[in-house]
């Protein structure tokens, strides 16, 4: 799968989210302080990643800032992105579940790298739900997106 990862700090654990990324056999599009010569502002390298998703050039991103709130408020201002906040394995498993969640974002700060590969284990090994109140709700939030401004 093609992932695209932002950071606006080349922290350990954002190197190593790369590389476990990449050892899960995921081709990594990098922004961000991951990236040399990019912008490492997070609403700058958040917004670029998300918007690899909304256009097609990758399935699915993960957005890191120190609290990972800034960087999720950026990806959910593109269009057709869905950004998830999560800080445990319970969360983005229900993020991608329930939520349709295409682009993950992560606390610096907070994740350490056990507490990382649970995130990581949970989120691609959740499908979106086929239930009809869940799309219910994905179609609203896309049909927000339509909406002009």
């Amino acid at each position: 799968m093609r992932i695209s990862v932002s950071s606006d700090m080349d922290e350990p654990v954002a190197r190593l989210l790369v590389a476990e990324l990449r050892e899960r056999g995921h081709e990594v599009r990098a922004h961000g302080a991951l990236r040399a010569g990019a912008d490492p502002q997070w609403a700058v390298c958040s917004e670029a990643a998300a918007r690899e998703v909304a256009e097609g050039a990758a399935e699915q991103a993960v957005v890191c800032c120190w609290t990972g709130t800034g960087a999720s408020i950026a990806a959910n201002k593109v269009p057709g992105v869905r950004a998830a906040l999560c800080a445990d394995a319970a969360t983005a498993e229900g993020a991608r579940r329930w939520n349709d969640a295409n682009v993950l974002a992560l606390s610096l700060r907070l994740t350490s790298e056990p507490l990382l590969k649970e995130i990581l284990d949970a989120w691609f090994a959740a499908a979106p739900s086929d239930d009809a109140e869940d799309r219910r709700n994905v179609a609203h939030v896309e049909a927000l997106d339509a909406r002009p401004r």
